[in-house]
């Protein structure tokens, strides 16, 4: 079947990563560990922060997790309404962040633009809320072009499960052979290949490199604004 449809994860993919988020991980970090330098080091490394680097590991919490993974990640010991806040907290930190620090990828809205006027029906594939996609992205006058949002609160399930495409499909009356799922780390590509996604493709603008989606993808390209050429050339 050809492609007729994209699902695009959001962080990493539709958003540069590390231009996004870095200044909101410290500050996960800083809520838990004030400013003691040491233990703010400490709590982003286990998150996923690679020590002399500056890099966040493919796959890890503060690379791919919900706010709620997150916490629980950072604040293992913490239960109950305590955990609860922090989950919060995290979510709404998240949230203002992005509005304050988004960064698009290159070339995004007319990237976008022209998928859309190809034909292609797109998605977003999140473990964001609903509200921080709106956040995030609203600011670039992309959101419209969308047919589909999921967040981890759309009640889809999360990354990887395969429920977030086979909802896509749904809403916009496709197979999912028929679908591309576009993402910066593994569990983007291995959701899309749970749900029988016909095109998986890495994109290097998250914290996944070559080595982490080449083996999960059928193409890994360095963004987005490569697709179109892709999709022309395979059509």
């Amino acid at each position: 079947m050809s492609i007729k449809g994209l699902l695009f994860d959001k962080d990493g993919t539709l958003l540069d990563y590390y231009g996004t988020w870095m200044g909101v991980n410290r500050a996960l970090a800083v809520r838990l560990a004030g400013e003691d330098e040491a233990a703010i080091e400490a709590l982003m490394v286990r998150g996923g922060l690679e020590p002399g680097t500056g890099r966040i590991r493919a796959g890890t919490p503060l690379a791919a997790g919900t706010a709620w993974q997150i916490a629980e990640c950072l604040a293992p010991d913490l239960r109950g309404a305590e955990f609860e806040t922090l989950v919060e907290d995290y979510q709404r930190m998240f949230t203002e962040g992005a509005r304050k620090a988004a960064v698009a990828v290159e070339g995004l809205k007319e990237t976008l633009e022209v998928l859309s006027a190809g034909g292609y029906r797109l998605g977003i594939a999140t473990t964001d809320s609903e509200q921080g996609v709106q956040a995030s992205l609203g600011s670039f006058e992309v959101l419209g072009l969308f047919d589909f949002i999921s967040g981890c609160d759309s009640g889809h399930g999360v990354k990887p499960d395969p429920g977030i495409v086979l909802a896509f499909c749904a809403a916009v009356g496709l197979e999912p052979a028929q679908v591309g799922v576009i993402g910066d780390n593994g569990h983007d590509l291995t959701m899309g290949r749970a749900a029988g996604a016909g095109l998986l493709i890495g994109v290097l603008t998250g914290t996944g490199e070559v080595g982490d989606l080449a083996p999960h993808a059928h193409q890994v390209i360095p963004s987005i604004a490569a697709l179109p050429a892709l999709l022309e050339a395979a059509a």
